[in-house]
């Protein structure tokens, strides 16, 4: 497996948010505070708001769910003119809260949903595509059971230790583009990615490390191959140049005896 197939912004883009088309894309959704990547066991905080609630439907249940652990989900909703007429908290990681527009004496014109949980524990742990997590999943379910998607949002989640081996092999990768690096630096990248699959971070920094160092000392050698080349060219040029002007004197001293 080669590194070059994978693009750092897999990392630093991790994150990702699909609303989907069609008959529910009517209902748009945003988000605020959603991490691009969060450790094991840290707090994430993330809200999502929703609007154009009854574009095709006039009653339906947003139905929610996460990986994340000890999970609340505060739901909020708010009138036309923007002010708070409900909110519910629900624990646990699924939650259904019932959107109808004939429910109460003031319609329901927005909803937000702040979802408040741990970062759950790494199940299997991938270096290309970086592991992940859902942190949130919203759906539109209508009655009788019948569901469509409106989001899903997954985040890539870390140990201390994977991440110091992800960031040795991100950087062993970007010194062997640089450089050109040998196939003995690719091969050594390698083992390291593989010994990041298999959990053995420790070994994943310590082969990042040498594919680092060979890269280094590849172009190291490349540059000083490359001026020894230049003086022997150089040493060639001044040879011919020498070797001319005793040529032509040679040729003047000719010319001078014979007249």
């Amino acid at each position: 497996m080669s590194l070059s197939r994978c693009s750092s912004a897999v990392v630093v883009a991790l994150v990702v948010l699909s609303v989907a088309v069609g008959a529910v894309a009517a209902v748009e959704t945003t988000s605020d505070g959603v991490p691009q990547e969060s450790e094991v066991g840290s707090e994430v905080t993330a809200t999502y708001t929703f609007t154009e609630l009854y574009t095709e439907y006039e009653s339906w249940t947003l139905s929610g769910e996460t990986n994340l652990t000890s999970v609340t989900w505060t739901v909020t909703k708010y009138n036309q003119a923007g002010n708070q007429i409900a909110q519910q908290s629900y624990d646990g990681r699924e939650f259904d809260a019932q959107i109808d527009i004939d429910s109460g004496s003031e319609e329901t014109n927005r909803v937000t949903v702040e979802i408040q949980g741990v970062t759950p524990e790494v199940d299997t742990f991938q270096f290309d595509p970086a592991q992940t997590y859902t942190l949130s999943r919203f759906q539109l379910v209508r009655s009788g059971g019948t569901s469509q998607s409106l989001s899903s949002t997954s985040v890539h989640h870390f140990t201390t230790d994977s991440k110091d081996a992800r960031e040795a092999i991100e950087a062993a990768q970007a010194t062997i583009d640089e450089t050109g690096g040998s196939s003995e630096a690719a091969a050594t990248l390698d083992d390291a990615i593989e010994a990041y699959n298999g959990e053995e971070f420790g070994s994943a920094v310590t082969f990042a490390n040498n594919a680092q160092q060979q890269a280094e000392q590849d172009q190291s050698t490349e540059t000083r191959n490359r001026l020894i080349l230049y003086a022997i060219g150089g040493l060639v040029v001044v040879g011919l140049l020498v070797g001319g002007v005793f040529y032509w004197r040679s040729q003047q001293d000719s010319y001078d005896k014979l007249g």
